[in-house]
Parts: structure tokens; C-alpha cells; sequence
């Protein structure tokens, strides 16, 4: 899989943009705020309908202008085109001509994965961060784990909307629980089950990095503990008291630690950026097991960020992603860009919200 061609509209400090891009290794050279980052945003935002930088679409929007526009070409099995509009009026999103109409028909027209400073927060971050990492894990390999978590999540806030009232209806509470205890246990089922597929392949990617500096375990922890229909009747008059569905996999954890310590409390800055970026490289390996084919990379100047030695643990998952002709999309200064990578790339650079042709 790969992208052939990005257009993008006024998005960030792009006016207009047109780029054809071949699979291997792409290097985004320029100074800061020239766009570099921009590009992968969009890429990324074609693949998954978010920004990485956890912003809202109206901040993607180019200074004075009413919406934007992001397209590309995505090559795979088949030819695919992806369009997406944005404005505080409208929004239209098509593929191949036709406006989808299920996020579950779309997500996985183009699968990414992301290196970036905000991974951090995978380790640093609450909950939700690493609840999410899992999420758009499953979403992009389980058909139909994406409508499972909406339902999901309707049955919490319609549940919540219920405890908030002053005599909640206890038939309508009660069928609200069941709801959500049916469908949060098949949430927890696919959570569970991903776990020992992805601790392994994330074990081995941060000793790669680290040179087996610490071991590294990763536990998935759920707010439900055994029984669901048990616990939430146990926790009914807290319940009432916070107006808030207070167990459930909305609540759910997933728990880092270094020689079973915690990660989060007892890691130093370098064993945690080391950490988020082999959970990442696990969610690539992860990715291209389950469909025969490498996700596009996106790597936001994290490679500056690394020492030789951890740089040299990556390069084996861009070498892999070289030799099954897939596609990689790393931004860099002139001065911190990576001389180990070779001389097999195209280099672009970036300049002022512009590619400026190709450099070999």
C-alpha cells in the first residue's frame, strides 16, 4: 500500500498543493514551521479522519479561509481516491466518487502508522491515549470492532444522560445496563485478545532500541474485574451519587512498567520516548502481519530525538518497510536527518507551505 498522490486546499499554510509520490522513502527536508509536519497531518488525517496533534478541524483550516480541502490517490490491492472537505457549513467525505456513509466501509482505505513527540503521551498521558492506541489498533484490523465501540458509547452517554435526571426510570436504567454490559464484554474480549499479539512484538522492538536495557511488560488492565453485571450493581449508589457510569471499558487501562515498575512514575525521559516509539513499531509489525503489507509510515522528526544507538534499533523496521515496496514519509532538518539511512530515498524540500521539487 502506498500514497500516489496528496492534493491538498487550504490546509495549515498550504494554499495549493499537487504531489506524486513513488513507494520507498520519502524525506521532508526544511527549517521549522515550513510545513513539513503538515503534510504527514493531512496524510494522516486521510487514513484515520484525525489529526495527530489532537487538534479540531477548524485549526486546520488555512489562515482567512473558510474550509479546507484534503485528497489523494491510494494504491493497494486496487486504485482508491479519497476526498474530504471541511468547513463550519459543510462537510463531505467521498471515496472513489461515492460519500461514505459508514466510517467502518472507509477506515483502512489508507492505514498509517505515526511517530511523533505527542507519542509521549502513550506513556505520560491518561488512560484514554493509550485506550485509544488500542482502539484504532482493533478499528484498523477488525471489521467490526469500530460499530461495537459506537454502540458502546451510546449506551454510556445515554445511560449517563439517565443517572443525571433526579428519579431515573429503573426499567430504563436496567435496559441501558444490559446494553451495556453485552457489548462491553465483547469490547473486553477483543482487548484481551490483542494484548499477548502485541506485547511480544513491542517487547522486541524496545530491546532493539534499548539494547536490553530494562524489560518491558505490558498488562492490559479493565475496569471489570470478573463479573460486569456483578460490579456495576455493586457500584449503583456511587452511581447515583456521580451521576456517571463509572465501570465499563471506557474505563479501561493498559499498564507499562520497566522490571515491573511503573513506566509512568519510575522511567527516565529517554526510556519513555524509547517506549512510545516501540509501541508504535509494534503497532507496524502488528499491521503488516494481519494484512500481508506495510501500513504508510509517518515519522515526525523522531529520529533527531534519538541517540546512534537507538536510531540503529529503528532502521530494521524502515529497512523492512523498503523491501516490500512500501512507503515511508519522515521530516527532518538539514542538520538532524539521518546519514545511516542511505542515499535510496527522494528528498523533498519544504519551504514556506510549498514542496520545492525533488532532490535526489
Amino acid at each position: 500500500m502506498h500514497l500516489a498522490h496528496l492534493r491538498l486546499r487550504d490546509f495549515r499554510n498550504y494554499a495549493r498543493l499537487n504531489a506524486d509520490f513513488a513507494p520507498g522513502f520519502h524525506l521532508l527536508l526544511g527549517d521549522n514551521a515550513q510545513g513539513k509536519t503538515n503534510i504527514l497531518e493531512a496524510i494522516y488525517l486521510m487514513a484515520t479522519l484525525r489529526s495527530f496533534r489532537g487538534v479540531g478541524s477548524a485549526q486546520m483550516i488555512r489562515h482567512g479561509q473558510k474550509g479546507y480541502f484534503v485528497g489523494g490517490k491510494v494504491v493497494g490491492q486496487g486504485e482508491r481516491e479519497i476526498k474530504m472537505f471541511w468547513s463550519a457549513r459543510e462537510r463531505n467525505l467521498t471515496l472513489d466518487g461515492r460519500a461514505v456513509k459508514k466510517l467502518g466501509d472507509f477506515l483502512g482505505t489508507l492505514r498509517t502508522v505515526v511517530f511523533c513527540t505527542e507519542d509521549l503521551q502513550l506513556v505520560k498521558g491518561t488512560g484514554r491515549t493509550r485506550r485509544r492506541f488500542l482502539d484504532l489498533l482493533l478499528t484498523q484490523t477488525q471489521p467490526g470492532y469500530l460499530p461495537l465501540l459506537q454502540r458502546y458509547m451510546q449506551a454510556v452517554r445515554s445511560r449517563n444522560a439517565l443517572l443525571k435526571q433526579f428519579a431515573p426510570d429503573p426499567r430504563l436504567l436496567e435496559s441501558f445496563s444490559e446494553q451495556l454490559v453485552k457489548l462491553g464484554n465483547e469490547l473486553i474480549r477483543h482487548r484481551r485478545e490483542l494484548i499477548p499479539k502485541l506485547s511480544p512484538l513491542a517487547r522486541l522492538a524496545y530491546r532493539r532500541i534499548s539494547n536490553d536495557a530494562e524489560e518491558l511488560r505490558i498488562n492490559y488492565e479493565p475496569s471489570v474485574k470478573t463479573d460486569f453485571s456483578v460490579e456495576l450493581a455493586q457500584v449503583r449508589d456511587r452511581e447515583r451519587r456521580f451521576r456517571a457510569t463509572l465501570i465499563g471499558p471506557h474505563r479501561d487501562d493498559l499498564q507499562l512498567s520497566f522490571n515491573d515498575k511503573s513506566a509512568a512514575q519510575f522511567g527516565s525521559e529517554g526510556q519513555k520516548r524509547t517506549l512510545a516509539i516501540a509501541l508504535k513499531m509494534a503497532q507496524a509489525e502488528y499491521l503488516t502481519g494481519i494484512h500481508g503489507s506495510a501500513p504508510v509510515l509517518l515519522i515526525d522528526d523522531v529520529m533527531g530525538e534519538l541517540d546512534a544507538k537507538r536510531r540503529a534499533g529503528l532502521l530494521p523496521l524502515l529497512e523492512r518497510a523498503r523491501e516490500t515496496s512500501g512507503q515511508v514519509f519522515m521530516t527532518c532538518t538539514e542538520e538532524n536527518w539521518p546519514r545511516e539511512l542511505g542515499r535510496e530515498l527522494q528528498r523533498w524540500e519544504v519551504k514556506a507551505g510549498a514542496l520545492h521539487g525533488a532532490k535526489s
